[in-house]
């Protein structure tokens, strides 16, 4: 007899229980050799292994089932019982630009022409670099895409990291331990996490070390297997550290990198690696650079005008130099 705690992924649990907990009740049904006690997005599971394992297929299936059509009925969990392995075929049929399912049934899709280019060069390259202006959806895509591995167990773990640049003077003047210092710097990171994974089993994979969210130093002489990397912001590394970086790439891994090259937080701008990093490795087979541009923002529509306002104002001073020479 063993006890495990299943998490609710991809569906709001009122629309797995039912009205007065029928669908629950349908579910359980299913399941006499079984105790489960359900909390929330939480079901304790209390049996023997071979069963809890067919009790986690079977809920898998049926929370795939109302994703794919946005309703569950009695008839519905009574049909996948019956046959799970026609459900399953019948499931994976007619598969949209959906990434994955987050936190109550939320639906994360590519949702621009580069993001779904994103979604399938991932598939054929070990290697991404996603470059291009804020809004567009870059580091979310890159995350959700890193979510969908690790649930669908392509990899053992996913890896977060960014350049804490702003930290060189501050952090030391920043309260608590070093974790609570570099966290500000890696919210953004967490944040698209929370949209994805059920609070209570992020906290668990963190504490675990199953999801890991650190500042690019914490990389150096590690080798990562079996992992989805990303590293954010990488506009912000300077060459020697995307070099570090990249070489930690260990088997069965997936990297992506992102960065805004309008972006710059170094002393000097032409301490950015990135550019560079594009340039050089861009050839190589396995190795795939996505360029962002304004038609993939998606904030709020003013955020176009100001990448684009800034984007001329760039132009501009370069004419001008040109001019003045």
């Amino acid at each position: 007899m063993i006890e495990k705690v299943v998490y609710l992924e991809g569906i709001d649990p009122l629309d797995l229980y039912g009205v007065n907990n029928s669908l629950y009740e349908k579910i359980k049904s299913f399941f006499p050799k079984l105790k489960l006690v359900a909390r929330g997005d939480e079901i304790k599971v209390m049996g023997e292994f071979s069963e809890i394992q067919r009790f986690e297929c079977a809920l898998n299936l049926i929370i795939n089932h109302h994703q794919k059509y946005r309703h569950l009925t009695e008839a519905d969990v009574a049909g996948i019982m019956d046959d799970p392995t026609a459900a399953q075929l019948t499931l994976t049929e007619g598969e949209d630009d959906v990434i994955v399912y987050g936190n109550n049934g939320k639906s994360i899709r590519a949702r621009t022409v580069n993001q779904r280019l994103m979604t399938e060069e991932h598939k054929a390259n070990d290697l991404l670099f996603a470059i291009g202006p804020a809004g567009t959806g870059k580091t979310y895509t890159a995350i959700a895409l890193a979510v969908a591995a690790f649930k669908s167990k392509t990899v053992k773990k996913i890896i977060l990291t960014r350049p804490a640049v702003e930290a060189g003077e501050k952090l030391g003047f920043l309260p608590g331990d070093m974790k609570e210092k570099l966290d500000p710097y890696l919210q953004p990171l967490y944040d698209a996490l929370h949209d994805m994974i059920p609070p209570k089993k992020l906290t668990d994979l963190i504490e675990a070390g199953t999801v890991q969210i650190a500042p690019l130093a914490y990389m150096r002489g590690r080798t990562l297997d079996n992992a989805f990397v990303i590293l954010d912001e990488a506009q912000n590394a300077t060459a020697n550290q995307l070099k570090m970086f990249l070489t930690r790439m260990g088997r069965s891994a997936k990297f992506i990198v992102t960065g805004d090259l309008t972006q710059i937080d170094l002393p000097q701008k032409n301490q950015s690696g990135l550019s560079a990093a594009v340039n050089i490795l861009k050839s190589i087979r396995g190795i795939s650079v996505i360029r962002f541009d304004q038609r993939d923002i998606i904030r709020h529509p003013l955020v176009k005008d100001i990448v684009a306002a800034y984007e001329q104002q760039e132009e501009n001073q370069i004419n001008n130099l040109i001019n003045n020479s």
